[in-house]
């Protein structure tokens, strides 16, 4: 007789997707991971790792540039044909989705129906690199578990209790009543990481945190109380801090120029603000922090420097925001493993009273700020799927 007590997540990113697998134990807390991997540089050249939590190797396939994988869909077919070659016997009792957008009243995760995969179609606009991948995601999970409990996990629920001056723009209040207004997202990875800061220094997550996900998409949090106030990423996931590919912060007379000088469409806009954008687009070679620190050329300098730029002008402004700062916390797959960015996001902020030390940069520590600094630096590894399946394993009954 097959054990049922096992959940999988989803996680689908613009140019990823993660899946990991969890044994529910015997108390309602209880998650054992078994496995976790990832298909990255889906639609150029894939790479496919699978692994167990102790870094054993389960499976690993690359493709050059052109072949594998190329969307989301072939990815997850993909990652469910090992499934089903190697662990077939597990039953699947539930399935944890990372859904990008829950709109305005989303506020929580939620048990999926054919209503609310409806609504969740309209938010598509809102999100166009990662909404459709998502609900891709979840009829495909549909139609190969028929019978397990389907949970979306929303990246916007976690800033959904934002102060109004902070959700809105200035604009006509009947846009913000439609929907128009400051959603936020990352809300899973800022979740998780303000879960395991909790842990490890309680009186400091009841302060002013401000915790920077830093990775092919980008942003920053501003926290009081574990409580997320502020986040630089608005209505859609372009705003606030440049990305791998995505253009963060832009003047909107930019886009009114687009369109009447250079008389481009809503679809050339979308590509060139979403896909041929940020670090891609200021560097003219890659999204990829790894490789413009590797290349050094003049452009992929000058697109690390603008990327540690708006990072620092951002901090600044969510301290002035909390009225002083705490901690600075570093997480996502940049903010975790490079350590000169991090110290040249941290350069000349003693006037603010914090001080990274070197050493600990260096070491990796998850302290990394120095003995005379007032305002802690840590670096704290996120996990998005953690939070899903502890969502998901919530809601089964």
């Amino acid at each position: 007789m097959t054990d049922p007590r096992h959940i999988l997540t989803l996680n689908a990113g613009s140019s990823s997707l993660k899946v990991s697998l969890w044994h529910l134990g015997e108390t309602p807390d209880a998650l054992e991971e078994l496995a976790r991997g990832q298909i990255e540089g889906v639609g150029d050249a894939p790479h496919f790792v699978l692994k167990k939590p102790d870094g054993t190797l389960l499976a690993e396939n690359s493709w050059p540039a052109g072949q594998g994988p190329g969307t989301h869909k072939q990815a997850l077919d993909l990652i469910l044909d090992w499934k089903r070659d190697h662990v077939g016997a597990l039953e699947i009792a539930a399935i944890g989705h990372r859904v990008v957008h829950g709109g305005p009243y989303i506020t929580e995760p939620t048990v999926l129906d054919d209503e609310i995969l409806t609504r969740l179609e309209t938010y598509v606009p809102l999100a166009p690199l990662h909404q459709p991948h998502n609900i891709r995601g979840i009829q495909a999970a549909q139609h190969a578990f028929p019978d397990a409990l389907q949970v979306a996990c929303f990246d916007t629920a976690f800033h959904r209790r934002h102060p109004w001056v902070n959700d809105t723009y200035a604009l006509p209040r009947e846009l913000y009543r439609e929907g128009v207004r400051r959603y936020g997202f990352h809300g899973l990875s800022y979740e998780y990481v303000a879960g395991e800061l909790r842990h490890l220094a309680p009186e400091t997550l009841k302060g002013r945190v401000v915790i920077a996900h830093l990775g092919n998409g980008a942003s920053l949090c501003a926290m009081e109380n574990g409580r997320s106030i502020d986040c630089t990423l608005g209505f859609t996931a372009l705003d606030g801090l440049a990305m791998g590919t995505r253009c963060g912060q832009l003047d909107p007379g930019v886009v009114l120029y687009l369109i009447e000088e250079k008389g481009m469409n809503a679809k050339g806009i979308s590509d060139l603000l979403y896909k041929q954008s940020g670090l891609k687009g200021l560097s003219g070679l890659s999204h990829d922090m790894r490789t413009l620190e590797e290349v050094g050329t003049p452009e992929a300098q000058g697109a690390i420097a603008y990327f540690v730029n708006r990072i620092r002008r951002e901090i600044g402004a969510m301290a002035a925001l909390l009225g002083g700062l705490d901690a600075l916390v570093f997480a996502g797959g940049i903010g975790e493993n490079d350590v000169t960015l991090r110290a040249r996001v941290c350069e000349n902020f003693e006037w603010m009273g914090l001080i990274l030390d070197p050493l600990r940069n260096g070491a990796r520590e998850t302290c990394v700020s120095a003995e005379t600094s007032k305002v802690g630096v840590y670096v704290i590894p996120t996990n998005e799927e953690a939070m899903i399946a502890a969502h998901t394993r919530a809601l089964m009954t």
